[in-house]
Order: C-alpha cells, then structure tokens, then sequence
C-alpha cells in the first residue's frame, strides 16, 4: 500500500508566515513612536550633560548663584550680617585677632570672623559673591547687546558703516583695559557723587563699575557678530527677504539675529568670568568696591596684612574667588561645545 506524502509544513508555513506578516505590520509603529525630533537646545543640553566636566561646573555655578541670591536667608541663619561687628569674638589685647583657632572658626562664626573689625567671614563672603555676580551679569547684558547691535549693523550695512565702526572696534580693543578702568572709576564715582543727590554710595559704585566695564567689553561681541553676519548677508533666505520687500530691521532682527544665538550665547558665558575676575581685581586695588561694603576683592585686600599670622582670612575669599572663575569658564567651555559640536576638542 502506497503512502501519499502528507503535506506536512504547509499549514504550519502559512500560519508562521501570517503570523510573522503581522508583527511586521506592527513591529515598525514603537521604533518610530520612540524616535522623537529633539529641538537644538534639547540636543545642546544632551551633549552638555554627557561633559562630567560641564556638567560639575554648572553644579557649583549653581550653588554660587543660590547663596548668592539667598544671602539674606543664609546670613540670618548664621546670625550675622555683613557688617554687623562681634566684639566679643576679638581679642583687643592680641591686636584684636579673633579668639580660638583657624580665624576664629566656631559654631557662631561657621567660617570665622575678620580681625581687627569683628566681621563674620561667611556673611562678608555669600554678600561678595552676590555684588561680584551682580556687577558680571549687568555688564555681560549690558556689554552683550550693545555688542550685538553695533556687529549688526557693521556686518550687513558694510561700506562706510562698517569701516567707522570697525575702527572703533579696533581702537577699544587696543585699549589696556584694566589700566583705564581703575583711572576711569574713581573719577567717574566722584564726579556722580558730587552731583547727585540719590542713591547710595555703593549703588554708585557698582553703578560705575558696571558701566565702565561694560564700555570696554562689548567690543569682543561685536567682533564676533561682524564676522557671522558678513558670511550670512548673502544666504538665500536674506535674499528672498529683500526680494518680498522687508526692510532692514526686519532682516536683521528676525533674520539674522536668530542663527546667531549660538555664538551670542558663548560670548556671554564667557564674558561673566571675565568680569568678575575684573571687578575683584578693581576691589582688589582699592578703585571699586570698598569696606565696609562686602566684596570678594576687598576681602583679600584686607587680608593682606594678616596673612603671614593667619592665612584663613585670605584663603576663604581667595578660593571662593578661584571656584567661581574656574566654574564659569568650564561651563562656558562647555556651553561652546555643546552649542557647536564641530568645534569639540580631540
């Protein structure tokens, strides 16, 4: 008897291949559900997150810039303002050196206190900190904008705009800075004070020094804005811009200032550090910010002659002053790389 060969498989075939054309048909939809188009910022922050380096930077920014903010809080905490003297933690028969060790460092005074005055140390330092940033911040906006809109114009009207104010680009960023600003402020802050009859002196002060600093800073913006727009005048879009009849102020302001905020942005973070490094060396040489007004300069000036008895006094200022610089210059590197992944180092 012969046994016809069963047709084994064919079933089992079609169910797997139905089966199979199914999950197909469906495999596809959570791949393409789980990619999303991420916005630039969002791709920026990505590539900021994976630098261990930024991102321990924007960490400590971020804790200088809450003490800072909350001085008022954290000083009243401690029980201490920063001018407020504590005689009794001096000793006037030691040359008014703070009593006990290590400046005087106990759980009244968590980081000591000054002597000679009978400051608290810790209030004078979140204090400094909050007028350092103050002073860097308005001078970076301040310094930016103006920055932005004189590389604007030079950039796309060219001709004889471009010459004159890339002349004076040129002539501000000849200029030794420092050595005009610390003859520049004291005579300026004199002059207002002698005609004003508001304000404090120290509003006059950071007021100056914001100003001055910001008349020299803003030079390196504008450079840099200058050189974008001369290779983004001649795009299609700002063509087809002028060719449907917009004007100037709509070229540049919503044309050609939106692909500019990457490099915008990294002039700005990297003008802050900048800045206080400068407003501390002002304070510093006696030319901005004076006692009793706290100040992160002034605390090291002060500090100058005890520091061969104790050097607390211009440790603690000094390495808020280091952290704060360093950390805003990796977030700053950071924030470039992260903006302009091209110009990742190797």
């Amino acid at each position: 008897m012969t046994t016809q060969p069963q047709p084994t498989g064919s079933h089992t075939d079609a169910t797997t291949l139905v089966s199979d054309t199914a999950d197909s048909s469906q495999g596809p939809e959570p791949a393409a559900a789980a990619i999303a188009g991420r916005s630039p910022a969002q791709m920026a922050w990505a590539r900021l997150r994976r630098d261990r380096a930024s991102l321990a930077a924007l960490i400590v920014t971020v804790i200088f810039l809450l003490a800072a903010a909350f001085s008022p809080l954290l000083s009243s905490l401690e029980g201490w303002g920063p001018v407020s003297a504590d005689l009794k933690a001096i000793d006037p028969n030691t040359g008014n050196f703070p009593i006990g060790s290590l400046g005087g460092i106990s759980g009244h005074h968590w980081l000591g206190v000054e002597p000679g005055t009978g400051y608290d140390v810790f209030s004078r330092l979140i204090y400094g900190l909050r007028t350092s940033l103050l002073v860097s911040l308005s001078a970076a906006i301040i310094s930016t904008v103006l920055g932005v809109v004189v590389g604007l114009a030079a950039g796309y009207f060219g001709g004889k705009i471009d010459s004159f104010l890339n002349w004076v680009m040129n002539i501000m960023l000849a200029f030794p800075q420092l050595l005009f600003i610390i003859a520049l402020t004291p005579v300026i802050t004199n002059a207002v004070s002698t005609n004003s009859h508001g304000g404090t002196s120290e509003t006059l002060q950071l007021g100056t020094i914001v100003v001055i600093i910001s008349a020299f800073a803003w030079a390196y913006t504008a450079r840099l804005v200058r050189g974008q727009v001369l290779s983004l005048r001649e795009r299609e879009f700002v063509d087809a811009a002028r060719i449907m009849g917009a004007g100037w102020g709509h070229i540049l302001f919503k044309q050609l200032l939106p692909n500019l905020w990457a490099p915008i942005l990294i002039s700005f973070a990297l003008a802050i550090p900048t800045n206080i490094a400068t407003e501390a060396a002002l304070s510093y040489l006696g030319v901005g910010v004076v006692t009793p007004n706290p100040d992160l300069g002034a605390m090291l000036n002060a500090a100058t002659q005890y520091y061969l008895y104790d050097p607390t006094y211009m440790l603690v200022p000094g390495i808020a002053l280091l952290l704060v610089v360093l950390a805003l210059n990796l977030l700053g590197d950071g924030v470039r790389d992260a903006l302009d992944p091209r110009a990742n180092r190797a």
